[in-house]
């Protein structure tokens, strides 16, 4: 496979143009032992936009999530991909629409540099079937070059890069296989100022490449100053979606704790 073209979609293009949702997501429900971790939820995602998953922890924001990146099986609902349904009942299904998923954890192997990192299990190989490092050192340089031109540490396990060296590594295995609809769990979460904001511009980066990019956050602050739009769950309900120039912190953080929209009274 070829790194993706940096050409990609102007940001903030989708919205409004007529043209239908990265993604949809329409009623999605899921109940594990007679609980409904999510319940009837829709939420939806443009291309070169940031929308923000907020909630508690058991809120149900990573299960839904998770129905999206194959982890989980909805009971309830439907996705749609460029508007037309799809299936996605395993993660090879995400993959193949485009969907790559970074959780808090990464994911990478400790032990393995990052271009090892970047080809886990999609290596690359010779005529003659062998894996062919170089040619994935040259394509793991190639994709560094464009997300982290800093980036220095091609021959270390990835267990000796900082925090933000790994998201780097992280987000460049999801770029290199072409995702258009990117995941990220708390991709600041335990990073330090400067790492947080090395993490930014990176999805800065990919929001002008026209991914369109969930992110699972508690900070309502990283939401405000990343995201396009924020939905708020609360007990596997969804709250709202708000356009994150129509409200406040405080607005955000009222939908989280009193499960009320700006403006609503509290039931």
């Amino acid at each position: 496979m070829q790194a993706q073209d940096t050409q990609k979609t102007p940001s903030n293009t989708g919205r409004g143009s007529g043209a239908p949702p990265l993604v949809e997501m329409r009623e999605i429900s899921i109940s594990f032992g007679g609980i409904k971790a999510v319940d009837h939820v829709s939420v939806d995602l443009y291309p070169g936009e940031v929308v923000g998953l907020l909630g508690h922890n058991g809120a149900g924001k990573s299960t839904l999530i998770k129905v999206l990146s194959g982890a989980y099986q909805m009971d309830h609902g439907e996705i749609l991909i460029d508007g037309k349904p799809v299936e996605i009942t395993n993660p090879r299904d995400a993959r193949t629409n485009n969907i790559e998923t970074i959780y808090q954890t990464l994911a990478l192997a400790d032990n393995l540099d990052a271009t090892s990192n970047l080809f886990l299990g999609r290596e690359m190989t010779t005529p003659m079937g062998l894996v062919n490092d170089a040619a994935m050192e040259a394509e793991c340089r190639k994709i560094m070059a464009q997300l982290n031109p800093n980036f220095q540490k091609f021959n270390d396990p990835v267990s000796a890069l900082s925090g933000g060296q790994r998201q780097s590594v992280a987000i460049a295995r999801a770029v290199y296989f072409n995702a258009r609809i990117l995941i990220m769990d708390e991709p600041t979460a335990a990073l330090g100022p400067h790492e947080t904001q090395m993490v930014a511009d990176l999805i800065h980066q990919l929001k002008a490449q026209g991914i369109g990019i969930f992110l699972i956050d508690h900070d309502v602050h990283a939401v405000m100053d990343l995201c396009d739009r924020a939905s708020v769950m609360k007990n596997g309900k969804l709250v709202g979606t708000v356009d994150i120039e129509d409200v406040t912190d405080d607005d955000l953080l009222s939908m989280i704790i009193l499960g009320k929209q700006p403006g609503q009274k509290a039931e």
